[in-house]
């Protein structure tokens, strides 16, 4: 189903979504897009990157940015 990414934030809040650009702004910013993945867990949706390879991808987090002085660190954890 094709979303504008409002409308993804509200269906998957606080979810890592993976999703497919159907359409772009002048800038290149995705306007319409459907969604290829979603997950709580950000693996998941890097494991549905490799199964979606061929296409033209926006993978992003819809949930609350942290505010400025925070810092963040993500940790990939191979087997």
């Amino acid at each position: 189903m094709e979303m504008n990414i409002e409308q993804v934030k509200e269906k998957y809040k606080d979810e890592w979504v993976l999703a497919e650009v159907l359409e772009e702004d002048d800038l290149g910013r995705p306007i319409k897009i459907r969604v290829l993945a979603h997950s709580r867990n950000r693996d998941d949706t890097y494991v549905a990157m490799k199964k979606y390879a061929d296409k033209y991808t926006y993978h992003f987090y819809t949930g609350e940015i942290p505010k400025k002085g925070y810092a963040v660190a993500f940790i990939i954890w191979e087997k």
